[in-house]
């Protein structure tokens, strides 16, 4: 008889053991599961892109778009903005400066903000007046608005034409850096893409 308990009160704290394992187990796998992450903000988005008619990501930026050409802005399309988008910015810059070998430098060459998430790109050589209604400008790395074309003293460079949207319309920031920008867009990035291109003068 005792024999019998024993062996029954065996069975119940191996029951018990295996039941409450597989709580933690399930809790784990329900933690670690890609569903559980936020879709949109903090969470991983790979919808959104953008491109270029001009050239294609990490190809060589035409010289027509640099200081060797005409120095205009490349034209640029964008889509898979996230729920609950508000605002797109736009930042162009170049972290090879000045020489690819020995960076010491990120160059600004473009930055734009509350670009309206109803557009879906930017015309080539696009003009103030011609910027979708309420985009904003700010300073490029030469302390002026408006795009400046890759112009690199030595070696090929690498240009970074990065996309963020926000969940929110930002404040007038006058004419932000691109400092101030980053700053101002902090806690509200749903999705960012890029699109690289590169440039090495032909002199």
């Amino acid at each position: 008889m005792i024999r019998a308990l024993r062996y029954v009160a065996k069975l119940c704290l191996v029951g018990f053991a295996v039941f409450f394992m597989g709580l933690g187990a399930t809790g784990y796998a329900s933690e670690k599961s890609p569903c559980s992450k936020n879709p949109t903000k903090g969470g991983v988005t790979m919808s959104l892109t953008i491109t270029s008619p001009a050239f294609g990501h990490n190809d060589n930026i035409p010289v027509r778009y640099t200081c060797d050409g005409e120095d205009i802005s490349p034209p640029l399309e964008w889509s898979g903005l996230p729920e609950g988008t508000k605002s797109v910015a736009l930042i162009v810059d170049d972290p090879d400066a000045p020489d690819p070998a020995a960076p010491k430098m990120t160059w600004v060459h473009w930055v734009l903000y509350n670009i309206p998430p109803s557009a879906t790109g930017l015309p080539e050589r696009v003009k103030v007046k011609d910027l979708p209604q309420g985009t904003r400008e700010g300073l490029n790395d030469w302390k002026r608005t408006g795009y400046g074309g890759p112009c690199p003293p030595i070696g090929r460079h690498r240009y970074f034409h990065k996309l963020y949207a926000l969940d929110v319309l930002l404040p007038d920031l006058r004419r932000p850096t691109k400092k101030q920008l980053e700053k101002a867009m902090r806690g509200h990035i749903l999705s960012k893409a890029e699109l690289v291109g590169t440039y090495k003068r032909s002199r």
